[in-house]
């Protein structure tokens, strides 16, 4: 379906461009990743570039679900904002990467003012700043890549006349000219007969600003960027390159590191001169204390290490180039696959700590930054089994567990997803598990324990909104029952006893408390004794779930 036009870039304008942009990296991922040569050909750029995509635009869609049916949308410099640091958060690759600080850019000049939305003026001025933070975030800029192509539309986009959607086209029209030139510039492109892989994925998302500022997509046909050998003889030279155990040039590191970082500038700066001087393809981005850094390296060990001295480096993955094994923390050995393992998600350190001592692989989803489907894949890998349930336990990243349980289903592992929508549901799906039962019977006990769990949580509302049980103003505390604000209170521990007995009237045997760092002192043994005194034959169970966003979970089985 169409597009409605934009003649400006508003927070609307936002949302659909990183929508229409997650939609065609996901349609041309695949091609993106045959072509992938340069600096490394490990067949991954357009998965990256997706990956990353999507961490934006989810949050993106995550401020706009902080504004209820009726009000006003977010404003343009919240929802910039929330896309550059989703893309910053969830950056994968070299190509990722740059991607990330192009709309870091674009986000800088578009939060100026704080204005509700920018013209073509703007837009010209936006694109230009990101295709010069892109290049100088990168410690060695290669003509012929990404940062040629971005360069491109900057220029393009200056020159041209009209409003926002000619300004768009102009760009779009720029990167498909400056993309075709690229074998031109790149020795390693011309010889494997391609395009760079990265500036083909910028073409797709300049393609979705077109269309998300006019209603029409270019018509453009991607393949006739592929050239020489096309596709499916890339496809196999990629293949012969990792299967001989290569790298990318002959010499290259062996070793891809990743990580954010939590720094000041003047350590990032000292940083970067170390990591220079350790590998290639050097590229940090972002700013405000934040960062996300990649380097090319063959000591993974003494890249992690400089990004400890200068600040507190996390999400931190190394990849192998050779054996192809991503993981985090440090080079691991092989060993043989177990038969099945559980991946979840949990929402505090305290969770995370339970589920990995009942066997459970865990991804921490700290508060405001939901993992990507990346993160996902890469702890199902990290499970190294031949069978793997999947717990998402949040109903907002059912679509996000989807994709990545497809995308390892292509690895060859069987992957089950049971919709639990929070933590407590999970709990009672591991309680049931069995490995050593068959894959599907395992499955459906756990499915069933999951769905005769009722959940709910206590939270402090942050804005003034209209819920289920009547208007809630900011600081009110808020009972959730299976999603929906049943209680609006005052006092923590007086909604959690409230929300506690409006879901026991309807029975249960088992009672789980999730305390979050936040949680008052004295409020489990407060509903402790609630259940004791008033439900006979109900256990309690307590669990400390650290920094989770809520102050309680509560469960009832």
């Amino acid at each position: 379906m169409a597009q409605v036009p934009q003649t400006f870039f508003d927070a609307l304008a936002v949302r659909t461009w990183c929508g229409l942009s997650l939609g065609a990296l996901g349609r041309s991922r695949e091609e993106i990743d045959a072509i992938n040569v340069y600096p490394v050909a490990d067949g991954d750029t357009g998965t990256n570039l997706y990956m990353t995509v999507e961490s934006a635009a989810g949050a993106v869609e995550a401020v706009f679900a902080g504004y209820e049916l009726g009000e006003e949308v977010p404003t343009l410099a919240d929802t910039v904002r929330a896309m550059a640091h989703g893309a910053l958060i969830g950056a994968r690759g070299n190509s990722g990467t740059i991607l990330a600080q192009l709309l870091r850019g674009m986000a800088q000049v578009l939060t100026e003012g704080e204005a509700t939305h920018i013209d073509a003026d703007g837009l010209r001025l936006a694109l230009r700043h990101a295709a010069d933070a892109a290049r100088q975030a990168v410690a060695h800029p290669v003509e012929g890549t990404v940062l040629s192509v971005a360069a491109a539309a900057a220029d393009a986009a200056a020159a041209a006349d009209g409003d926002c959607g000619a300004v768009a086209r102009a760009a779009y029209q720029g990167a498909c000219e400056a993309l075709a030139a690229t074998p031109g510039q790149l020795a390693v492109l011309e010889r494997a007969g391609v395009v760079d892989a990265g500036g083909r994925g910028l073409v797709a998302v300049f393609g979705a600003l077109v269309e998300a500022f006019t209603g029409e997509a270019p018509t453009a046909d991607p393949h006739a960027f592929v050239a020489g050998p096309g596709v499916h003889a890339r496809v196999d030279a990629v293949s012969d390159a990792l299967a001989e155990g290569c790298a990318g040039p002959a010499g290259g590191p062996a070793f891809e590191v990743v990580y954010l970082l939590e720094a000041e500038d003047a350590a990032v700066d000292r940083l970067r001169a170390r990591l220079d001087a350790l590998g290639d393809s050097l590229v940090v981005v972002g700013g405000d204390g934040l960062w996300n850094v990649h380097v090319h390296v063959d000591d993974a060990g003494a890249a992690v290490e400089a990004g400890v001295e200068a600040g507190r480096p996390y999400r931190i993955r190394i990849t192998h180039f050779g054996a192809g094994d991503v993981h985090t923390g440090g080079q691991r050995p092989a060993r043989e696959r177990v038969q099945r393992a559980v991946v979840a998600v949990v929402p505090g350190e305290g969770l995370a700590g339970l589920y990995t001592e009942a066997g459970a692989t865990a991804v921490l989803a700290r508060p405001g930054e939901p993992p990507a489907s990346g993160e996902l894949v890469d702890a199902v890998r990290r499970a190294h089994a031949r069978e793997v349930v999947l717990l998402p336990n949040d109903a907002d990243l059912r679509h996000t567990a989807a994709a990545a349980a497809e995308q390892v289903r292509a690895e060859g592992i069987r992957v089950a997803l049971i919709p639990t929508r929070s933590a407590v549901q999970g709990i009672s799906a591991l309680a049931v598990h069995q490995p050593d039962r068959r894959f599907d019977e395992d499955v459906v006990q756990m499915t069933s324990a999951a769905g005769a769990t009722r959940y709910a949580e206590v939270v402090v509302a942050e804005r003034q909104s209209w819920t289920m049980a009547g208007i809630c103003q900011a600081g009110d505390v808020l009972g959730l029952i299976d999603g929906d604000v049943a209680v609006i209170g005052s006092d923590v521990t007086a909604t959690a006893e409230t929300v506690l007995d409006r879901m026991l009237q309807a029975g249960g045997e088992l009672v789980t408390l999730v305390l979050g760092d936040e949680a008052p002192e004295g409020v489990a043994d407060r509903l402790e004794a609630r259940v004791r005194e008033a439900y006979l034959a109900v256990d309690t169970v307590v669990y400390r779930g650290g920094r989770q966003g809520a102050p309680l979970l509560i469960g009832v089985e």
